[in-house]
């Protein structure tokens, strides 16, 4: 099977039902994606297929042939991170940090789709499950990351309504 991995060639003796996660876990030594629950629910294991947030877990990996799969390790790197990444650690998001990789793959698609998103769009697109509960400090860092933190809303809100 042929596979675009991180903007990589990789070439992968596969059974086409093998989830993506455990290709990328177990065959590719890809270990920043996680196994959360197996079933779609958590969202440890979010990567991106052609630009959308993905769970590896249900995802067969014969259906993304021909198509371009991001993980973790394609997001940032110590040298030059994301700007989710440092918003993260800026906003003391992690705990214990297990499904934070999953975390930020998912707000790097809505970030993608929607660069400057609402509370509301922040909620909806954000569906994995934190154990140590850190949903509004993800909002926070999203918002940091979109230049869309509530100081900056509320000045181009007066802004707006000087004008």
């Amino acid at each position: 099977m042929n596979l675009t991995i991180n903007g990589q060639a990789v070439q992968t003796d596969t059974p086409a039902d093998m989830p993506l996660l455990w290709v990328l876990r177990d065959q590719l030594h890809l270990t920043g994606t996680k196994f959360g629950c197996g079933v779609a629910a958590c969202g440890a294991c979010t990567v991106h297929v052609d630009g959308q947030a993905v769970r590896s877990c249900v995802t067969p990996a014969s259906l993304v042939v021909g198509k371009s799969v991001r993980t973790i390790e394609s997001l940032g790197s110590a040298e030059q991170p994301h700007a989710l990444q440092l918003a993260w650690i800026a906003e003391q998001v992690p705990q214990c940090g297990y499904c934070q990789s999953g975390m930020l793959m998912a707000a790097a698609a809505l970030l993608a789709r929607k660069p400057q998103p609402s509370d509301a769009d922040i909620d909806a697109a954000m569906t994995n499950i934190c154990r140590c509960g850190t949903y509004q400090r993800v909002r926070a860092a999203i918002h940091r990351a979109a230049g869309t933190t509530q100081t900056a809303l509320q000045s181009s809100a007066r802004q707006e309504v000087s004008a």
